[in-house]
């Protein structure tokens, strides 16, 4: 018998949720709830995940639980076909995540390349919080817990996917086939797996000041856009241009279709003639920024319009999360009945247990 198809994903809700997101995954999200051929899809809040690096500052998560409740509708997911959750609301992903840190060493966790960047850029060093450092454990929980055959995330999510399998594998060879091994769903389009800040840093970051919001306004998306870094060495006109590191095109190649070129640069047919032109030079940067500015705000304003929409009913998108969230817990309480009775520890459900430890103690009389 075939395994049900079970789609997965999330995020933190450590602020707004931007472009990256977006095209890293939101965008895949959307378009897989659309196409159908899954038998459940769950996309929840990770506010228990992000408190473990502000756990100094909850109010900071829980006023962001809204807004990315906001993104996720806004940008098209229907609670009729996905189940919204908050991550926190389910005390089933805390007792799995309890068994499985006994299926994974301090070393491999010390090895995954994805807790190495977070915590640099946190600069955490030796002070790393414990339930930041085993966050690919609750991770893993959260995924196993749903029994997710997909996962749609960004590149820099491979490793934790692939530690996930890990522990689920390592589960099921002790305790026999129970849990179900995760895979990862990527973008298709390459410039998607890791959208660069609008400065050219490696990822965009709030504190860097280098995201475009998929609630921000008209005039902050142009300013944000005509800022963009491109080719230091691209002084005039005239000069050749270069495209590699240049932010403007990496986004051209995420967001651009063959129709926008007929609506705001007919000059050019396709993506390939316009990169050609700005390579042997004679194409400005301001001109090609215009170009982008007018496509990000085809794809954000319908986005802004919807989000201002749901905003004006807060209630109704708390009874839809509440909604959501006590669907996925009896979905994950299933579960863990599942991996209690694996595990031998569902002691009053076990009739048989309980039967021949009471025949062998009265024979002891």
């Amino acid at each position: 018998m075939a395994t049900p198809k079970i789609i997965l994903t999330g995020d933190r809700p450590t602020g707004r949720l931007h472009i990256g997101h977006y095209v890293g995954s939101l965008r895949n999200r959307v378009a897989l709830q659309n196409e159908g051929g899954y038998e459940k899809m769950f996309v929840f809040i990770a506010d228990a995940q992000a408190l473990t690096d502000n756990i100094d500052n909850p109010e900071k998560v829980r006023q962001n639980v809204i807004e990315v409740a906001l993104d996720y509708l806004a940008c098209g997911l229907d609670p009729e076909r996905v189940t919204l959750f908050i991550q926190s609301q389910i005390p089933e992903l805390c007792e799995l995540s309890f068994y499985f840190m006994d299926l994974v060493s301090v070393s491999r966790l010390q090895r995954n390349p994805t807790v190495k960047t977070e915590i640099q850029m946190r600069g955490f060093q030796s002070s790393i919080p414990v339930g930041f450092f085993t966050y690919p454990i609750s991770q893993a929980a959260d995924i196993a817990a749903f029994r997710a055959t997909t996962v749609p995330a960004g590149e820099d999510q491979k490793p934790m996917i692939e530690q996930a399998t890990e522990i689920v594998r390592r589960f099921n060879n002790i305790y026999g086939e129970t849990l179900v091994e995760p895979e990862i769903l990527l973008p298709a389009n390459a410039a998607c797996l890791r959208l660069p800040g609008t400065d050219g840093k490696a990822k965009m970051s709030k504190s860097l000041c280098n995201c475009i919001y998929l609630s921000d306004d008209a005039d902050t998306v142009q300013k944000s856009v005509m800022s963009m870094y491109t080719d230091p060495t691209h002084i005039h006109v005239s000069d050749p241009g270069h495209l590699e590191g240049n932010t403007v095109f990496t986004y051209l190649d995420a967001f651009c279709r063959p129709e926008h070129f007929e609506r705001y640069l007919p000059d050019y047919p396709n993506l390939d003639e316009l990169k050609a032109h700005y390579q042997r030079g004679g194409l400005g940067d301001m001109k090609v920024k215009r170009f982008l500015a007018n496509i990000m705000q085809e794809l954000l304003e319908p986005i802004r319009q919807r989000r201002q929409e749901f905003a004006q009913d807060i209630p109704a998108v708390y009874n839809m999360l509440q909604k959501g969230c006590a669907d996925a817990r009896a979905v994950a309480a299933a579960t863990l009945d599942d991996v209690r009775r694996a595990m031998k520890i569902n002691y009053f459900d076990d009739a048989a247990l309980i039967e021949e430890q009471a025949k062998r103690f009265a024979a002891q009389k």
